[in-house]
């Protein structure tokens, strides 16, 4: 473990020592959470596309993250820090069975026995504006968090986050390097074009800058948001969400548009990019029903940074529907079982189909995809923390490799302070 990081790890604990009486809001407001999460990870490829002829990805982990946020000195200016801690137990594994995302695979094919990582990330905050340098885990539509797999994935950098004005929040950043879910270093980010990462060049950062306003009793919000990976892609986004009570049913509305294009040096070549997305629900009790559509325009797949997920409407977690020129359709229906009294159980079922696909070869590309996922949280009780998602998908395409998907995850959260 690098030792940089492990003396950021140990640093609120040194100041917990030392510190208490001097400093007690820094502490008043503290709170520390430990996490274990045991991860079933399965796909069967049944119609593989492409070089890598594996027929299988199946891997079982044991993972433990561990969570230290500390308040603010007092003053006009406060001074906080964060800590967090991850270690990744291979629990079963195969070299004909890697590439779940779960753990590291090594030079010679066989995952890692274990990984681990620890960073810090030092706050300070003025009125209603906050700085934070080190470890941060950026949530924003042009770079979404993505906490799919056993250990959640960082980034390296500098974030300044502002809400002076009442109902709007404005982010801008500098990220350098990445920590990601598997694995155990920092290293430069890559893009990735639809479902195909480009491995060939990587970048010395990523910049973004944008903001949400909300307005209308808080039940309106628009954002626009400008990101750039730096001599890849530079990418913008629009976006607007509605929440409308109509009697015993509330509409919720769902939009986002972005463009994208080469940036700098174009380590890839030229990006042409457009993407559109909607998504309508319809809420009453514990029902809610959701139609999706999706349109991706330009010469080029939809850009991300490796491997992050997007805010797109019909981006699920097996396929993205986001290849050159594809449109795509979703239905979807939720149900909360707190209206029959089963507080923390959940339900989902949704089915998307996509054509239109540029492949480049010649042919329309179409793909189709049924998931089924059921979630519960324990409540109350001695239990309370406990938690567990099952998760089952099926995938079709005519030009990349169908897949069968299941997920088992079990996750305890301690909370310590």
């Amino acid at each position: 473990m690098n030792n940089l990081r492990l003396a950021g790890l140990l640093t609120p604990l040194a100041l917990s020592a030392t510190a208490h009486a001097a400093e007690p809001d820094f502490f008043k407001d503290a709170s520390a959470t430990l996490q274990a999460r045991n991860y079933y990870f399965s796909r069967d490829f049944s119609g593989i596309v492409g070089a890598n002829k594996q027929s299988k990805a199946e891997e079982w982990a044991q993972g433990f993250i561990f969570n230290f946020k500390s308040g603010y000195t007092p003053g006009t200016l406060g001074f906080g820090v964060d800590t967090l801690a991850v270690l990744g137990l291979k629990l079963d594994s195969s070299p004909d069975r890697t590439g779940t995302g779960l753990l590291p695979v090594q030079d010679y094919g066989r995952a890692a026995d274990n990984y681990s990582r620890a960073g810090a990330t030092f706050k300070m905050r003025y009125s209603k504006t906050e700085l934070k340098v080190g470890e941060l885990q950026t949530n924003l539509p042009i770079l979404q968090y993505n906490d799919s797999r056993l250990l959640p994935p960082t980034y390296q950098g500098v974030s300044v986050t502002s809400a002076e004005i009442d109902g709007l929040i404005v982010q801008a950043g500098h990220l350098g390097s990445t920590s990601l879910r598997n694995e155990a270093g920092d290293e430069k980010m890559i893009a990735m074009l639809g479902h195909l990462p480009q491995r060939q060049a990587d970048s010395d950062g990523f910049d973004f800058a944008g903001g949400d306003y909300s307005f209308n009793a808080n039940r309106s919000t628009v954002s626009l948001w400008y990101g750039r990976l730096e001599d890849i892609y530079q990418q913008g986004f629009v976006g607007f969400k509605h929440s409308q009570p109509v009697g015993d049913w509330t509409l919720l509305a769902n939009l986002g548009y972005f463009t994208a294009r080469e940036q700098g040096e174009q380590r890839i070549g030229e990006v042409d990019n457009r993407a559109f997305y909607s998504l309508l629900s319809a809420k009453r009790s514990g029902h809610t029903f959701t139609v999706g559509y999706q349109g991706i325009y330009g010469d080029d797949a939809f850009p991300r940074v490796f491997p992050n997920i997007s805010p797109l409407g019909n981006e699920v977690p097996t396929y993205e529907f986001s290849y050159t020129d594809e449109r795509s359709w979703q239905v979807r229906y939720d149900y909360d079982f707190v209206a029959m009294g089963v507080p923390g159980l959940t339900a989902t079922v949704r089915y998307l189909k996509g054509d239109n696909v540029d492949t480049g070869l010649g042919f329309e590309g179409k793909e189709h995809e049924r998931d089924l996922d059921l979630s519960y949280a324990v409540q109350s009780g001695v239990l309370k923390g406990l938690g567990v998602r099952l998760r089952n998908a099926m995938a079709r395409s005519n030009y990349r490799s169908d897949i069968d998907e299941n997920r088992v995850i079990l996750s305890y959260t301690w909370t310590l302070l």
